[in-house]
């Protein structure tokens, strides 16, 4: 049952209107105020806050981001630390923590971090506060964080990222398709013409960093496979994977270059910022980092988005970019400030989605109404990028998260950290397996991970 009391935690009806009237007129215009009106915690809160969390991609994020959380602390008496490290290294980070049972109240990952339940906090009670304050939560951040076999919800997640097609429109309008590919084929044909004609090569990696990950499992998914079933069954080995990964072999043949067997999360970013990439899968941030900088800012202005790409039988899907999940570990020492402090955060995502330069995309859209309103901040970027963000509007209804059509459980989320999705892709690239020989030692792998979690009770579903 949750400890937390009203929605306004304690603002006089006169305060929230102040603040809530000051926020909208500050949009009105194009910013902010550095820091709105805070609703009071529902319970006595002190002592220290320590937060560990990953180096944001936009950096104007965590500038924002470690002053708020200051000012949160400042505001309520608890004394707030906040270390931001790459976020290849939080999983090594939070075991060695969980293991030592001492560390960070709260721990932020960007992707299911399921395997850790037996060690983390039951943040239901976050949950289902935040959803009587805000409303109804997106569901892919609901099933990133939540276990239907124990009913339990081992995370809490405030937000979301999309993971649109990222193209230059002058390469692309050189193969008669100016508003980039709309389908997986075409990312082959016109892929491999501007490679051939233009010297220029498209990226989607088949290593062990997030973006593959992600990658990886949109083109399954568009070719009609899945990793599992509803009912958590590994269903990996079918001959919509196989197609998949078959495609990966020739869109690496003839598109691509080695590099990509060796890539990290900034890698396709830096490839696009570079003007050396025709198109890649991911977020806004390259775009933003190409805006940011004079060097590149004739780059950034022949950056344009696409939606999901269909596969052969006009299937589209994507995985979120990433989804922001704060974990309370079991050994946290001050765990209700750690509660109050995702709820006020929450309740404050406007500000999130602004100084993230709208990367962040809330988990609840009643938090910050702006991005989709008519005449919004997709419909018109407050940093510039007039109309190209607005198809992301509808990026809801093409993102899912990773274990579709089941659940982020802890045998999908000991897959995803073990990358074995990108390194099936890369055996059959590489030409060290067949498309076959390749999907077959995956799903292996995957019969492991599941029966290992499922005799711990944490995995639905018999095979």
């Amino acid at each position: 049952m949750s400890t937390f009391k009203s929605f306004r935690g304690g603002l006089s009806r006169r305060e929230f209107l102040k603040a809530t009237a000051a926020a909208a007129a500050a949009a009105a215009v194009g910013s902010l105020p550095s820091f709105e009106v805070f609703a009071k915690p529902t319970q006595k809160i002190s002592g220290e806050l320590k937060i560990l969390q990953w180096s944001h991609f936009v950096p104007n994020h965590d500038t924002w981001f470690d002053k708020w959380a200051m000012e949160w602390g400042n505001q309520n008496g608890v004394t707030v630390t906040v270390d931001h490290i790459n976020n290849a290294d939080i999983p090594a980070r939070a075991t060695a923590e969980i293991n030592a049972k001492e560390g960070h109240d709260l721990i932020e990952y960007i992707f299911p971090p399921s395997a850790l339940e037996p060690s983390v906090l039951d943040l239901t009670d976050v949950n289902e506060e935040a959803a009587k304050r805000h409303g109804t939560q997106v569901d892919l951040c609901k099933r990133a964080t939540y276990n239907p076999v124990t009913n339990k919800y081992f995370g809490f997640s405030h937000g979301w990222v999309p993971d649109p097609g990222n193209y230059r429109k002058s390469l692309w309008e050189q193969v008669g398709l100016p508003n980039g590919p709309s389908t997986w084929d075409e990312l082959y044909t016109g892929g491999k013409e501007i490679k051939d004609k233009l010297g220029v090569q498209m990226g989607i990696g088949m290593s062990n960093e997030i973006d593959s990950n992600m990658a990886g499992r949109g083109i399954i998914w568009s070719f009609g496979g899945a990793e599992q079933d509803a009912d958590s069954n590994v269903t990996l080995n079918s001959p919509e994977t196989i197609a998949a990964v078959e495609y990966m072999k020739k869109l690496y043949e003839g598109a691509m270059t080695p590099e990509v067997f060796s890539w990290n999360a900034a890698s396709n970013n830096q490839l696009l910022v570079a003007g050396q990439a025709s198109w890649i899968l991911n977020s806004i941030s390259a775009f933003r980092t190409a805006q940011d900088n004079t060097d590149t800012a004739e780059v950034a202005k022949d950056i344009y988005f696409t939606g999901p790409l269909k596969g052969p039988n006009g299937l589209a899907l994507v995985s979120e970019h990433l989804v922001p999940i704060y974990i309370l570990p079991s050994h946290a020492k001050n765990p209700d400030a750690a509660k109050e402090f995702m709820l006020a955060l929450v309740g404050n995502y406007n500000q999130v989605v602004y100084e993230s330069k709208l990367y962040n995309f809330p988990a609840f859209f009643s938090t910050a109404p702006q991005l989709m309103e008519d005449g919004g901040w997709l419909d018109n970027d407050p940093y510039g990028a007039g109309d190209k963000l607005k198809l992301l509007k509808d990026a809801e209804s093409w993102s899912t998260v990773i274990g579709h059509p089941g659940p982020a459980h802890a045998g999908i989320g000991e897959a995803f950290g073990t990358f074995v999705i990108p390194t099936m892709y890369a055996k059959a690239a590489k030409g060290e397996a067949t498309a076959e020989e390749a999907v077959t030692e995956a799903h292996n792998e995957y019969v492991k991970l599941f029966d290992k979690w499922r005799a711990e009770g944490l995995v639905g579903g018999t095979k």
